[in-house]
């Protein structure tokens, strides 16, 4: 399964099937790829809804004819507009062309219904996408339960967890691969990923991804 940072929060997985998670490209100044760009989609899963996370979701469905997976609320929003959607809620999981997509807690706002994180698992393997989130003990039972292989983890320090909390997060998790997100994009969000490495310690493998980077999982 490879995975690609496009930027910000938006991830694309790429393995027998092609998964977007929080799809901000149009306006993303540090986007990597252009809604333009995406010609395939099998699956698009959504934190929550705020716009930068809701992004490009329901045009990447409309274009691609992948299926949305989010929040009830968010999915009855794009049912309206005709897209194929699976509303679920937290603790739910959806099956969607081979994919299984796991809404679970996450301590945040949102507009619509509410905020979420994100386990994908595809081939075997899987992700745990933790959108937009303060420290939570909630994290140890995603761990526990969910056994994600690498960790998706939003450090700006603004809205959501400060390299030193995301560095707690990944002991909570217990998952031995972490990788950064939600930090450089605005100026408002400026944190650091060297210090989540550093505090993450030796039994995390911390990757720091420029948007555009791949990791395999």
């Amino acid at each position: 399964m490879k995975v690609t940072w496009l930027g910000h929060s938006a991830l694309k997985i790429e393995g027998s099937r092609i998964v977007f998670i929080d799809p901000f490209l149009t306006g993303n100044p540090k986007a990597s790829l252009r809604l333009e760009e995406v010609d395939r989609a099998d699956v698009v899963a959504v934190t929550h809804d705020h716009g930068d996370h809701l992004g490009d979701s329901f045009a990447i469905c409309q274009k691609t004819g992948a299926t949305l997976v989010a929040m009830f609320e968010i999915a009855l929003a794009a049912q309206e507009k005709k897209l194929k959607a699976e509303g679920i809620n937290v603790g739910g999981t959806a099956r969607v062309s081979g994919v299984e997509v796991s809404l679970v807690p996450a301590f945040h706002s949102a507009g619509r219904g509410t905020a979420a994180g994100v386990v994908v698992a595809l081939d075997g393997r899987s992700l745990y996408h933790a959108g937009d989130t303060g420290l939570t003990l909630e994290m140890q039972l995603i761990g526990e339960m969910y056994r994600p292989d690498i960790a998706f983890l939003p450090i700006d320090g603004y809205y959501n967890m400060t390299p030193r909390l995301a560095a707690k997060a990944v002991q909570l998790l217990g998952v031995a691969r972490a990788v950064p997100i939600h930090y450089g994009t605005f100026p408002h969000i400026q944190s650091s990923p060297e210090e989540f490495r550093e505090l993450a310690g030796p039994s995390c493998r911390v990757t720091i991804l420029r948007p555009g980077e791949a990791i395999e999982v």
